[in-house]
């Protein structure tokens, strides 16, 4: 009943219940936490792939609808040609474009000075009217532009907007045409947005100007909702879930169409696209029932399968600790638990044997403890024998003698080691004759056993040298009867000073404590090799240092007469550096009244200008001034001018300088810039081309800031290459360094053609930046005093990444 009784509480408290429990815990837990993961990682790729293919769809339409605001603003442009010089001509091209271009529905002409001339649209032709839109933006923003586009509106719950044109020529008028937006929900509709997901588009307050069959109305305002605030916020970091018109979670990704500052926004609902997460949440709730059931009936059958042998292994116990030393457990699981049992019978038959050959072992206990006492002896009498005398004549046949009688061995050889000769010299011998000759005296450090024990630090034994690899000590051993080697290096941590060596005539190992009795000796005969070797060297020193002391002597004397050649080099180099800074002071003289690099050039040439005498060469010529400049001269405080002035000349300067052009001169707010003179370089039509984007950039963020204190500026630049005579001008007091030549009127030309923020480049200079530019042509341009057309471009901007490549590959074309 006992037995019964405990075998029922081993199942429910013992390591029965625990094994079921830690099963069927870990089990659990490793799929709970696997199928977590797995939903989680679901979760985010479900997530990013939708989202991710809705931002390169809302991409796409974002493009499409720029290119098409782009084609209809060139479209407009076609009928602002300064060819149509007449009101009917320019109603038969208004008419024209109307037939062509659906998505136009009314254009107006407007006058010079904001007036409507005509107005033309789908249903009727109207002639000049009283309407005067000279304070409209429209009219105002186009004519310092170019091109404007007004906000989008409604009328009569559909989407306009209205873009504007300048003509031509100064004060030509402007072309204003409304546009109506229903052609954006094309772009959505082929967009294929799917079944459950739409597409919209909202202006920057959120109202929807276009929309997919299954998307909010047109006109409704939608600034509302998260993921539109965000859009149109002025960070700008779109989200990716928000809610739809109607109140529904929605997972949603935008695009901007940068030029008109609208949003395109498509979204899906949340419920629809996570159904495959809840999928899987009920195939990981499914699993981990399959999983704890097996778990369950797992541990329970390997439990019980532990019963047994357990049970065998504490009855073995006890008769073992009961005195029992012959029984025996018998457990066959071929587990842990059979390598237990045997342990247990191995651990019994141990005490057997101990109990029965005591006696033998203290006999033998004890004369081990009389080699130790013995051992020590010596040792004591080799730590005396060194420290009594510093000659190792003395001390080294002592330690060799009694090394051979404590170990028993049949020869001891002691070797000491010449780091200059990179050998071991045998030194002393015990056992062989030191005079012989033979290949054991001098031994070459390399692939032998002393070189190895040197360099490990450790002994080497060879228990057999018949079969040990050839090297000049084995041999000399074998040939003279012995068949095992022990070597012992001698080292501290100054270096190698030699090896130890026992040899004897019977092979086999040797044991562990011989080993460690042989360091103590090596120690001792390292102690004794270091201090005969302190001595020697201070001795040496001794008299070294007599030697030093007269070549200090020596050394002061020649010290001095240095010392005075230091003082003479010092005035020397004091004079040289008083006219290096007369030279920087009249460098920065001439930088006052020339361009830095005139002035570097005249400076080095040590006064002689032959670098400033006329000479013809191929230049670059950039010149840039401030549209309406002369009108805000007249109206505005001359103060106000100069501090306009400082800060557009202060923002020039920096970019001038940074590129290394030449600055030619300034008229006001003109100003000519020339490169490759006088400096020369091999792209000083791309530093220009690029200087001038980089100025256009610059200057554009100054307009806006005059514009906030009522100026209305614009700024333009023409670019021109071409062959000029270049040299100095002037008279004896003052003279620049100036350029003559076609070039530089065709770049003052050019610049006056140039709209407000416009770069117009001769065809030359196009083709030479081509690869690193966006270009559009223009018309031939009439220039005064050229009797042919002249072909220009418009440089749009800058394209870096082909910059870097293009940079990268002439870097290794260098190399």
């Amino acid at each position: 009943m006992a037995g019964a009784k405990d075998k029922t509480r081993f199942l429910r408290e013992g390591l029965f219940a625990k094994y079921v429990v830690s099963l069927v815990g870990l089990v659990v837990f490793v799929l709970a936490v696997n199928g977590a993961m797995e939903t989680w990682i679901s979760y985010r790729a479900t997530k990013t792939t939708l989202t991710d293919a809705m931002e390169e769809k809302a991409q796409a339409t974002a493009k499409r609808i720029e290119q098409a605001i782009s084609e209809l603003e060139r479209q407009i442009s076609w009928v602002t040609r300064a060819s149509q010089d007449t009101i009917e001509k320019r109603r038969a091209d208004y008419a024209s474009l109307l037939n062509q271009v659906s998505a136009v529905n009314q254009l107006s002409q407007l006058d010079g000075e904001g007036r409507v001339v005509q107005r033309v649209s789908r249903v009727s032709i109207s002639g000049g009217s009283s309407n005067d839109l000279s304070r409209d933006m429209r009219f105002t923003d186009a004519v310092a532009h170019g091109v404007v586009y007004a906000p989008a509106y409604f009328s009569d719950e559909k989407p306009l907007m209205s873009i504007s044109v300048a003509h031509s020529g100064f004060k030509s008028g402007v072309t204003m045409a409304e546009i109506d937006l229903d052609f954006l929900s094309d772009f959505l509709s082929d967009a294929q947005v799917g079944k459950s997901a739409f597409a919209y588009v909202v202006d920057p307050h959120g109202k929807v100007l276009a929309t997919s069959s299954k998307g909010p109305d047109i006109g409704k305002d939608l600034s509302k909702l998260p993921q539109v605030a965000a859009v149109n916020a002025p960070d700008r970091e779109p989200i990716s879930s928000g809610t739809d018109f109607n109140g529904h979670s929605v997972l949603t990704a935008a695009s901007e169409v940068p030029k008109l500052g609208w949003a395109v926004i498509f979204e899906q609902p949340t419920a629809q696209a996570l159904t495959p997460i809840r999928d899987q949440l009920v195939r990981v709730g499914l699993l981990i029932g399959m999983g704890l059931m097996v778990a369950m009936l797992a541990g329970a059958f390997l439990a019980r399968r532990m019963v047994i042998p357990i049970n065998a292994l504490r009855d073995g116990a006890n008769r073992l600790g009961e005195g029992d030393f012959s029984h025996r457990i018998d457990v066959k699981t071929s587990d842990e638990l059979e390598q237990l049992a045997n342990q247990f019978n191995n651990m019994a038959g141990q005490l057997q044997e101990t109990y029965s050959g005591l006696e033998t072992k203290v006999e033998e206990r004890t004369r081990d403890l009389a080699q130790s006492i013995n051992e020590l002896k010596v040792l004591e009498e080799v730590g005396r024998a060194v420290a009594s005398s510093l000659d190792l004549d003395a001390v080294l046949p002592t330690i060799a003698a009694r090394a051979l009688e404590i170990t028993h061995a049949d020869a001891v050889l002691i070797y000491g080691y010449d780091a200059d000769q990179h050998r071991f010299n045998l030194v002393e011998a015990n056992g062989i004759d030191k005079s012989a000759d033979g290949a054991h005296v001098t031994i070459d450090e390399g692939a032998n056993i002393l070189s190895d024990a040197a360099e490990s630090g450790e002994p080497i034994a060879l228990a057999d040298l018949d079969h040990a690899a050839e090297q000049p000590l084995r041999d000399v051993a074998v040939n003279a009867g012995f068949h095992s080697v022990l070597v012992v290096p001698l080292v501290d941590q100054q270096g190698t000073l030699g090896s130890l060596v026992m040899l004897r005539r019977a092979s086999g190992e040797f044991a562990a404590g011989l080993t460690g009795l042989m360091r103590t000796f090596a120690h001792q005969a390292v102690l004794a090799m270091r201090n005969a070797r302190l001595f020697t060297e201070v001795d040496h020193k001794g008299r070294e240092l007599a030697a030093a002391h007269e070549t200090v002597q020596q050394q002061a004397a020649k010290l001095q007469e240095q010392t005075e050649q230091l003082r003479n080099w010092n005035r020397s180099l004091e004079e040289r550096v008083e006219k290096q800074l007369g030279e920087i002071e009249r460098i920065k003289r001439l930088e006052r009244f020339l361009a830095p690099q005139v002035a570097q050039l005249i400076a080095s040439s040590d006064g002689h200008d032959a670098l400033l005498d006329s000479h013809r060469r191929e230049v670059t010529v950039v010149f840039c001034d401030l549209r309406g400049f002369t009108a805000f001269t007249e109206a505005t405080e001359p103060e106000e001018a100069m501090n306009v002035l400082r800060e557009y000349h202060a923002a020039l300067g920096e970019l001038i300088f940074r590129y290394e052009g030449t600055l030619d001169r300034y008229a006001g707010d003109g100003v000519m810039i020339l490169f490759n003179a006088p400096i020369q370089f091999a792209d000083h039509t791309k530093r220009a081309v690029k200087m001038a984007v980089e100025m256009r950039d610059t200057i554009g963020a100054l307009t806006e800031k005059w514009k906030n204190r009522g100026h209305s500026l614009g700024f333009g630049l023409g670019i021109a290459l071409g062959y000029a005579t270049l040299g100095q001008i002037g008279f004896e007091q003052r003279l620049e360094y100036a350029a003559i030549g076609s070039v530089t009127n065709l770049a003052s030309r050019l610049c006056d053609e140039a709209k407000a923020h416009q770069i117009v480049v001769s065809r030359r200079v196009y083709g030479i930046v081509e690869p690193w530019v966006e270009a559009r042509p223009l018309d031939d341009l009439q220039l005064k005093g050229f009797n042919h057309p002249v072909l220009a471009m418009e440089i749009l901007g800058w394209r870096e990444e082909v910059d870097n490549v293009v940079d990268a590959a002439s870097a290794r074309r260098r190399m």
